[in-house]
């Protein structure tokens, strides 16, 4: 008791900074119970405390001890510092095997807390309402849908936890830090998939097919009214457009009624184009497949980005995110079997060209926005106008937004894809990812597609332990290629998509940008003059093209005439002795199925 009071006047403390708060007091506090079995920490504290990994994990028990035949809890990973990652199962009949819940008739439920360990407030909202499913309060909840639930996916970052991880979020006191042991952010891995949780997280989607994902963060940036806000990719962006107009039509106004009659003000999912100055509009974001909601658009799982509003006090939060679930949960009863058809609609459709790129369209739209008031000074510290908030309402009627509407790259999508036997390191990844994967017997009939790499930069600093790289790629047609134990995956498959953004190059998000492939820009066979120059006469002699090329070239390029070793360069790579693996793309590329069947 007596740290807790010592938490309690430090949340005082620290949130001295913050702007000033609406008032709020909404109907979802009747959600919490002072006293009784299963009274979480949070309830404990009226909503300021949030437990560590260890009395986390002891609640999960207590949880599963007190509903036993509906509760069930799993380990899907262990972290790099060897705390487990648990799950929760939770299904009326007490059908915990994946095969069962998958064979069961009622929707499942992914809900996922503590991606980001700081952004706590899925854990103990999710305690509160499966406390009241063992209590028996709640019990239609297990009628409708089966409940997967990840109390913290980064337990190691949960675990670091401090009173300073967090200088522009209200609460919990304590709260755990961004990135995990190894600090990689967890919400940039779905692609490459570097993270043993998220890895994890991959494994329990393929075994169990949930039939919604909720992911629960909370959001940086401006303040506003609203206290939940969520998301996922916009139709006119998406990958599967039917999806995410099912969750427009009928996820969204069973939720928000849910919330907005509980007290709870829901909002978009967007940010701001310039911090320091709010009106000048928002920015609607498209995710990409690092991350859990652009993956899973990719894949044509529904999935829910949930950011709750960071200034918001802490209770408010949580509450708000039991709120959310308890709405998403309704919808999900209820709408299951449009859902699964919008599901499988884009399941059957393969396009012929995917956009992997998107930019801010130049011309905004406009939106109607629940903003707080605010002032511009000059900063004396940073000597520029900065952003002070009121904490007073000011509602905009026509607040320009810049959603992602800009294609700026479209890729052709190959029949198929070829992965040497030498990588066979993504052949792993790309099961996890449901991609499926077959060995080549025999030859390859079709003429292939290599991509040779014509320019190239790598990122000046490492990103989520990667040196990313960035290139042009020229393309040519390869043919008479033994095959003998290569890996194909056919884009006739449910998903081409996600397939095409992890294996073709110019895909921002694919193996190549993540540096996959960072051993082609590597020569390791060179040249010595004595030898190349008798080669390179006898090779101009026999092949006087060639030798009208060089000579050319000596003319027209100075420089190129006066570099001896760029003369040399250009000779050896003439020569067969060169390095014909340099700067070649190692997967292959099947056009011409495609092309025959459209």
């Amino acid at each position: 008791m007596f740290a807790s009071l010592v938490f309690l006047s430090a949340a005082v403390t620290l949130d001295s900074h913050l702007p000033p708060l609406l008032p709020w007091q909404g109907d979802s506090v009747s959600l919490m119970q002072e006293k009784g079995p299963l009274t979480t920490d949070f309830e404990l504290s009226e909503g300021t405390l949030s437990p560590d990994y260890a009395d986390t994990m002891a609640f999960v028990d207590r949880l599963v001890a007190a509903n036993p035949t509906q509760f069930k809890v799993t380990t899907i990973a262990t972290s790099s510092a060897g705390r487990a990652v648990k799950m929760l199962v939770a299904n009326e009949q007490g059908l915990f095997d994946a095969k069962q819940l998958v064979a069961d008739t009622k929707p499942t439920i992914f809900i996922q807390a503590g991606i980001h360990s700081g952004e706590i407030d899925g854990k103990d909202a999710m305690f509160m309402l499966l406390r009241d499913i063992a209590t028996g309060k709640r019990r239609d909840i297990l009628s409708k849908v089966n409940i997967l639930f990840i109390p913290i996916l980064n337990v190691d970052g949960h675990e670091r936890s401090s009173q300073y991880n967090r200088i522009n979020q209200r609460g919990p006191v304590e709260m755990g830090f961004r990135t995990n042991g190894l600090n990689l952010n967890l919400n940039r891995d779905y692609t490459k998939l570097d993270t043993p949780e998220v890895r994890g997280v991959m494994q329990v989607i393929n075994q169990f097919k949930p039939d919604l994902y909720v992911d629960v963060h909370v959001t940086d940036g401006a303040d506003y009214q609203y206290d939940v806000t969520y998301g996922y990719n916009p139709v006119f962006s998406s990958e599967s457009p039917s999806v995410s107009q099912a969750l427009d039509n009928l996820f969204k106004p069973v939720i928000d009624a849910k919330l907005e009659k509980a007290g709870h003000i829901p909002g978009p999912l967007v940010f701001v184009m310039d911090k320091r100055e709010f009106k000048k509009g928002l920015a609607g974001w498209v995710a990409t497949p690092r991350f859990s909601n652009g993956w899973g658009d990719l894949r044509s799982l529904p999935t829910i980005l949930v950011e709750n509003h960071s200034l918001k006090p802490y209770k408010q939060r949580v509450l708000g995110t039991y709120v959310f679930i308890d709405g998403a949960i309704d919808a999900l009863a209820a709408n299951d079997k449009a859902l699964n058809e919008a599901v499988q609609k884009e399941l059957d459709f393969k396009p012929t060209q995917l956009v992997v790129e998107r930019g801010y369209a130049k011309e905004p739209d406009t939106i109607e926005f629940k903003g707080i008031a605010y002032s511009r000074t000059e900063s004396a510290l940073s000597g520029q106008p900065e952003v002070k908030y009121l904490g007073q309402a000011k509602n905009y009627d026509a607040l320009p937004v810049f959603w992602q509407k800009e294609v700026k790259k479209t890729v052709n999508v190959p029949a198929a894809f070829y992965i040497p036997p030498a990588y066979s390191q993504l052949v792993s990844k790309l099961k996890l990812h449901g991609v499926e994967v077959t060995t080549v017997n025999g030859s390859v009939s079709e003429p292939l597609t290599q991509a040779s790499v014509a320019d190239f930069s790598f990122a000046k600093a490492p990103f989520e332990g990667r040196f990313r790289v960035e290139a042009t790629f020229d393309y040519n047609t390869v043919k008479n290629v033994d095959m003998t134990g290569w890996y194909k995956v056919s884009t006739e498959q449910p998903y081409s998509e996600l397939a095409t953004h992890l294996l073709h190059p110019e895909a921002p998000d694919s193996f190549f940008a993540w540096g996959e492939f960072n051993t082609i820009f590597q020569r390791t066979e060179y040249v010595e003059n004595y030898a190349l120059m008798p080669y390179a006469r006898q090779m101009l002699k026999e092949k006087p093209a060639l030798a009208l090329e060089f000579d050319k070239k000596i003319r027209e390029d100075k420089n190129f005439a006066k570099d001896a070793d760029a003369r040399l360069h250009w000779l050896y790579e003439r020569t067969p002795f060169y390095d014909q693996g340099y700067l070649k793309y190692p997967i292959l590329m099947a056009f011409e199925q495609l092309q025959k069947g459209q």
